[in-house]
């Protein structure tokens, strides 16, 4: 969140003299209570970030379908893992249950973290396999359709969260077509 980026700024600047400073002294202590406050002050931004995002998803959506994500093996992307664990999924996901217990006829549903979102054409239902991270957008030669990847793989979320009450499958939702292949647009057709 870029409201807390000049935060996370100070709290870093604030532990490198921290580390510094003599054990003991008032001085450090004063230095960890400022770090605690500025640490305390960010936490309670997300969670109100967090709190607003979620109200707001339950009270728009009669029905709000999230992917099951294997966060704790995304967390090893040391690319990733501070934006990973910033964006708080985990609490972000129990707000959104909590406050869809509240509102009547509100409902959260999770699907498989299995389910190829990602990898299946959200227009024709053809699967076109695993693509790197760095492919933003594909172009399906079944359908013709192009998709970013985001947007496929949330239409894709949205068809099997509505799909699914009884545990049925992406590919069983959209029938497969015969299909020639889907390829990035960033590749060039052979």
């Amino acid at each position: 969140m870029r409201y807390t980026s000049a935060l996370d700024r100070k709290i870093r600047k604030g532990k490198r003299k921290l580390s510094r400073a003599i054990k003991g002294s008032k001085r450090r202590e004063r230095l960890r209570r400022a770090i605690a406050r500025i640490e305390a002050k960010q936490r309670d931004i997300r969670r109100d970030f967090n709190q607003k995002l979620a109200a707001r998803l339950v009270r728009e959506n009669s029905v709000v379908v999230l992917e099951d994500l294997n966060v704790s093996g995304m967390m090893k992307n040391r690319k990733l893992a501070r934006a990973i664990s910033r964006a708080g999924w985990r609490q972000i996901r129990a707000m959104c249950e909590a406050k869809s217990g509240m509102i009547a006829d509100r409902e959260v549903r999770t699907i498989n973290r299995w389910e190829p979102t990602s990898q299946t054409c959200s227009c024709c239902g053809y699967r076109w396999g695993k693509l790197d991270l760095s492919v933003r957008s594909v172009l399906c030669l079944n359908c013709g359709a192009e998709h970013d990847r985001d947007v496929n793989a949330g239409a894709n979320i949205l068809a099997a969260g509505l799909a699914d009450p009884n545990g049925q499958a992406l590919s069983s939702v959209r029938p497969q077509s015969g299909a020639v292949a889907c390829l990035s647009t960033h590749q060039e057709a052979v």
